[in-house]
Parts: C-alpha cells; sequence; structure tokens
C-alpha cells in the first residue's frame, strides 16, 4: 500500500510540474522529472518513522531536516512536492513564476520553505553544508547521545553543476568536518542544457570520486522506488561518520516518452497539444492525493537564534598609538564574541593576516577553517545564517572576488552575513598586484542592500564591527595591511550612514576645497589640509568610513559652501568612492569633483612610493587642489 501510494504522488508531482511550467509558458519540466522519483520518495517515504521530517507550522524551528535544491531550475518539482505535502494550492502552483507569485522562476526566500535562493548552479552544497553545521553546532552538547537523530540536510544536485568548483570546494570540507548530517542527491539524468554533461550516465566515476574525497555513496536506479527507500533508509538506520552520496541514475523527461532523454527540452515548457499528450501518459491521477510528511522529534524542539542588542564596554585605544585596522578588526570581533553568542567566524586560511586568529583563540568552537576556497566560505555562512547565527566572513579583499556570485546570491537570500577584505589597495606594497583589492568597493555597492564600510582607525573599526552586527544584510568591511594612527577618541561613535568631519566649517572658516577620503587616504588629506592651510587654502576633510550608505546630507550641506570637491581612494578609478559621491551630486547642486583614485596597473613598491606613483598621496592631492581653485578663479 505504501509503495503504491509513493507510486500515486509521484504521479502527482510529475503532473503539476508539466501543467505549472506549461501555464507559466516557462520553465524546466524535464529536469524536474527526472528527479520526481527520488525527492517523493524523500518527502513522503520511510514509513511511520520517515525518511524527511518537517514542521510547516514552524520552519525555523532547529529540529527540521532541511531540503536545498541547488538544481534550483527544478523549481517545477520543488512546489508540486509541497503542493503534495498539502501546503500549497492548486491555484497557487498555477501561477508559477507571476510577478505577484512566491514561486518565482528559481526558488527564492520569497517562498517560506526556501531554505536559500538558488539556481546559480553548484552553490547548495556549501549551503546545505552551512545548514549542516549550524544544526551540529546547535546540539554539540547532545550529539553522542543523538547519534542519527541530529536533523538532517539534504541538497538535491544535478550532474551538470558536477563541473562547478564549488561544488567541489564544499565536498572537500564536508568530508573534512565530517558532517554525518549532510546527504546529497545526485540527479545523474545525462543532458545538460546544451549538450551531455561531462561524464554522461558515467555513476561509476561519480562515485570514484566522491569516494576519493571520503564520502559514503550508493549507486542506484533513480526511478526504482524499492531501491531508492532502501537507499535513504541505510543513511537513515545506520551510524553514519561522514557525508554521504545517493548517486542516481535518472533519465531526463521520465514519464513523457516524446521527450525522455531528448536533446533540445531544457527550459522548455509543454504546448497544449504535447501537454494534453504527455498527461495521457501518466495515465489517471488522483489530484486530492496528499502525502504526509513526518513531524520531527519534538524533544529537539529549539527556536532560531535571535539576536539581542547590548551595551558594548568602551574601547581602549590611545590618540597616536598606530595600530593596523586589520588587527582591530580581529580584536573587536573576539571582544563582541562575549556580548553576542551568535557570532561565529570563518576564515580562508589567512587568520593570521585577517586577525580573526584573535578570535579562534578565544573561541575555537565557534572558528571554522574553510581554507582557500572562499566561494565555499560564502556558501557555507549563508546557511549559517538562516539558523540565525552571525557569521563575519574573512580573507584578502582581492580573493572575495572569487566568491561575488555566491556573495550576489547571498543577497537574493537576504542572508544576514558580515563580510571582511583585509590587505586592500596598494597601500600593501611589496607583495604586488595580485594580492591588492581594488575591485571591492565597486563590488560590494553593486550588491542589492548591501552595507559598504571603510574605517581609518582603530576606534572607527571596532564601533563599526559592531554596527555590522546589528545591522541586516550583506555588510563588508574594508581594512588595511599597514598600521596607521589612533586619530579618534575611544568614545566616538561611528553610525552606519555617517560620517566624521575634519576642520569643520564655521561662521569664520568657510573651506575653499572639500576633501573626500576614506580609510588609508584620510591620512593623506589630513597631511594635504595641513599643507594647503600653509598657503591659506583652507579645506575640510570628510571621512566618509560609510561608504554605503553615505552621508549625503553631509556632502550637500558642504556643497552649500564651496562647489570644489575632491576625492581619494586606494581603489580602481571606477566604482568606488569617487562615484559614491558623484551619486550624491547627480541631481544637483552644481559642483566641480576632481577624483584621485588608482589608475596605473600597480607593481610591487613601497606603500609610499605606490600612493605617490597611483597620485593618492598627500602631494598629488595639494597640487590637485591648487590647480581645481585656479581654474575655479578663472571663471
Amino acid at each position: 500500500m505504501e509503495s503504491a501510494k509513493i507510486q500515486a504522488l509521484a504521479k502527482l508531482v510529475r503532473y503539476y510540474s508539466l501543467v505549472s511550467s506549461s501555464e507559466a509558458g516557462s520553465g524546466h519540466p524535464s529536469s524536474s522529472l527526472s528527479a520526481a522519483d527520488l525527492m517523493t520518495v524523500l518527502m513522503f517515504g520511510g514509513g511511520h518513522a520517515g525518511f524527511f521530517h518537517y514542521d510547516f507550522e514552524k520552519p525555523a524551528d532547529f529540529a527540521n531536516d532541511r531540503l536545498v535544491f541547488s538544481k534550483g531550475h527544478a523549481s517545477p518539482l520543488y512546489y508540486s512536492l509541497f503542493l503534495a505535502a498539502n501546503q500549497i494550492t492548486e491555484t497557487g502552483i498555477r501561477r508559477l513564476r507571476r510577478l505577484d507569485s512566491p514561486l518565482e522562476g528559481h526558488p527564492t526566500p520569497r517562498f517560506k520553505f526556501t531554505e536559500a535562493a538558488t539556481g546559480s548552479l553548484g552553490q547548495g552544497l556549501s549551503i546545505g553544508f552551512g545548514l549542516g553545521l549550524g544544526i551540529r553546532k546547535h546540539y554539540e552538547k547532545m550529539l553522542g547521545s543523538l547519534g542519527n537523530a541530529v536533523p538532517h540536510v539534504y541538497v538535491l544536485l544535478g550532474d551538470g553543476e558536477m563541473a562547478e568548483g564549488s561544488v567541489w570546494e564544499a565536498v572537500n570540507l564536508a568530508s573534512y568536518y565530517q558532517m554525518n548530517n549532510l546527504t546529497a542527491v545526485l540527479d545523474v539524468n545525462r543532458l545538460g542544457q546544451s549538450q551531455a554533461t561531462i561524464l554522461g550516465w558515467d555513476t561509476g566515476a561519480y562515485e570514484q570520486r566522491f569516494k576519493a574525497f571520503g564520502w559514503d555513496t550508493l549507486v542506484i536506479d533513480g526511478h526504482n522506488l524499492e531501491q531508492i527507500e532502501t537507499a535513504f533508509g541505510k543513511i537513515q538506520s545506520s551510524v553514519q561518520t561522514k557525508p554521504s552520496v545517493i548517486i542516481a541514475k535518472t533519465i531526463k523527461g521520465k514519464g513523457v516518452s516524446f521527450i525522455e532523454d531528448k536533446d533540445g527540452w531544457h527550459g522548455k515548457p509543454l504546448p497544449a497539444d504535447e501537454l494534453k499528450k504527455a498527461l495521457g501518459e501518466l495515465g489517471e491521477i488522483d489530484l486530492k492525493l496528499r502525502g504526509e510528511v513526518q513531524m520531527p522529534d519534538k524533544s529537539l524542539h529549539l527556536e532560531k537564534i535571535k539576536i539581542n542588542k547590548t551595551i558594548l564596554t568602551e574601547v581602549n585605544y590611545k590618540k597616536g598609538d598606530s595600530v593596523a585596522t586589520r588587527k582591530a578588526f580581529g580584536t573587536a570581533l573576539a571582544r563582541l564574541g562575549d556580548k553576542y553568542p551568535q557570532i561565529v567566524s570563518l576564515d580562508g586560511d589567512v587568520k593570521n593576516s585577517t586577525y580573526a586568529e584573535i578570535f579562534k583563540e578565544k573561541f575555537p568552537q565557534r572558528f571554522f577553517e574553510m581554507f582557500i576556497a572562499e566561494q565555499n566560505m560564502v556558501g557555507t555562512a549563508v546557511g549559517l545564517a538562516k539558523l540565525g547565527y552571525v557569521p563575519f566572513v574573512s580573507t584578502f579583499a582581492a580573493f572575495l572576488t572569487r566568491a561575488y556570485d555566491q556573495i550576489r546570491m547571498a543577497a537574493l537570500s537576504s542572508a544576514n552575513i558580515k563580510i571582511c577584505g583585509s590587505h586592500a589597495g596598494v597601500s600593501i606594497g611589496e607583495d604586488g598586484p595580485s594580492q591588492m583589492g581594488l575591485e571591492d568597493l565597486a563590488m560590494f555597492r553593486a550588491v542589492h542592500g548591501s552595507t559598504v564600510l571603510y574605517p581609518a582607525d582603530a576606534v572607527a573599526t571596532e564601533k563599526l564591527v559592531e554596527e555590522m552586527v546589528n545591522c541586516q544584510g550583506i555588510s563588508y568591511i574594508r581594512t588595511s595591511r599597514p598600521a596607521t594612527p589612533v586619530i579618534y577618541e575611544n568614545s566616538e561613535e561611528f553610525p552606519i550612514g555617517g560620517s566624521k568631519l575634519h576642520n569643520p566649517p564655521d561662521a569664520e572658516h568657510k573651506p575653499s576645497v572639500i576633501i573626500v577620503a576614506a580609510g588609508i587616504t584620510l591620512f593623506e588629506a589630513l597631511k594635504a589640509q595641513q599643507e594647503l592651510a600653509k598657503d591659506g587654502i583652507v579645506a575640510t576633510v570628510v571621512d566618509c568610513y560609510s561608504i554605503k550608505p553615505l552621508d549625503g546630507q553631509t556632502l550637500e550641506k558642504l556643497a552649500s559652501l564651496t562647489p570644489n570637491f575632491i576625492t581619494v581612494e586606494d581603489h580602481w578609478f571606477e566604482g568606488g568612492l569617487g562615484d559614491a559621491v558623484l551619486n550624491v551630486f547627480a541631481r544637483g547642486p552644481d559642483v566641480k569633483i576632481s577624483k584621485l583614485a588608482v589608475t596605473q596597473m600597480p607593481r610591487s613598491g613601497k606603500p609610499a612610493e605606490l600612493l605617490a606613483l597611483e597620485k593618492i598621496d598627500s602631494t598629488s592631492i595639494v597640487a590637485t587642489v591648487k590647480t581645481l581653485i585656479s581654474n575655479f578663479s578663472k571663471f
């Protein structure tokens, strides 16, 4: 009886995978059909014990198992499963891909049971790894007694995305951390979007590769319900010490003979006449049939972690001391760890340079070494953030470019992750251009809803790190390699969206020029300010430590006093601080803005030499100010 019901449910989800995509006029029904048997058995199989356990009334409960469709284009199947679980109505699923529907073309958290946005392939296993890591962290004191009862994470992978390096980053690290509550389900349907995949149906090759990384493997026929049941049952009943993968040979378009294993059907819904023919092949469907998903163990019930803002102990620096902002980041993170137990730290094998090692020394159980695999590091952070942790990701700013797609997708997931990019700009010196983060401000400014911070000294850094804890979404802080003087009092506050004025205007001091800087170039601007004063030129320097959001209100007020602005930054000319300031004045008032930024290909050298080479040092600022004022006086 149970087998017959599972078979009937598999037909039901195939029916709605076809119907919903055809009514939408777009979608991926053939990719959904290949995994329909696998996912139906996972969600509804296992008898009274069940394989998948979930309380739909409490989707944030730690006791729930988790399901991630890394193969996000199979969303017709994904939503059909939730319809079969009585969580979506027939009317709802027929509105797939419409503007007013949460059932998007690829899953996003607009649909309340979606763990994270997927669809950019190769990311789901990293997210699943982060979820599994966070679950184990939450139950760490109970792991020995729980055995296999710890909530499990299942990730559906497509064979096409196995060409993505990020998948193997996750496979590698899941083995290292012995993620016994993580199972990948690999849908080997042979066909990619435009042609056959690299390995086709060679399930043996996939098995060898997973085994080489230390995973337990099960190779099955992905359309044989008995084999699928046995595979999930083995994972549930045996004592697992490793992550596991079910490698399932499937047929793309399974159940509809004229599209089965046929090229040219990827991402194409069936037209009305062919839909009718396909539904005829499926046979009689019980449209009222619904499956039962087993509830999680009530004894494991725990609510999602919540962040409670606390009063921070005052920082303790002495003005004039030299402290690298990267070290202040590590100090702040460790200090905040006492106040915010939700904070976890992930670092890409540069913890002795980012100073995340300070946090590790104090909270070793809350530090996770991600090694040199930045894509997986960011994806893992997304999974941890989903559970309520506050992950701080740290590496060199330059290396974050590798993970930009993960960062972009994290924003689609509304993930609350914090990222620190150290060793930014040419000021890192002798290591040369391969290590210089020069794109990062532009990169993070372009992320929807992001916050971008660039402190100049240790006090600002520590204060801004705590601001990040209480700021939702993607937050990025840029830190510098060289030690810089402490210029702010310990009592100073640095709200996001604010700025600091040096030599602010008053009734007796109307500035001739406004110099806008941040981070390392703030000190060059302050030196230039002193030199200009010797020639009777009054300059107000703005520390735009908050680059997004920018303190546009203050800049507009300053523009009412003088139209002469100079921006100076240790970043490429495009997309950084200068462009952020230009955006403020896009609709007026009229100002004259000169942008100083990195324009030449950098090289190895002393920091001061490189700042001079790029004309972002104090001498260049002085020369630019004098030229700007001279030209303005001619009009």
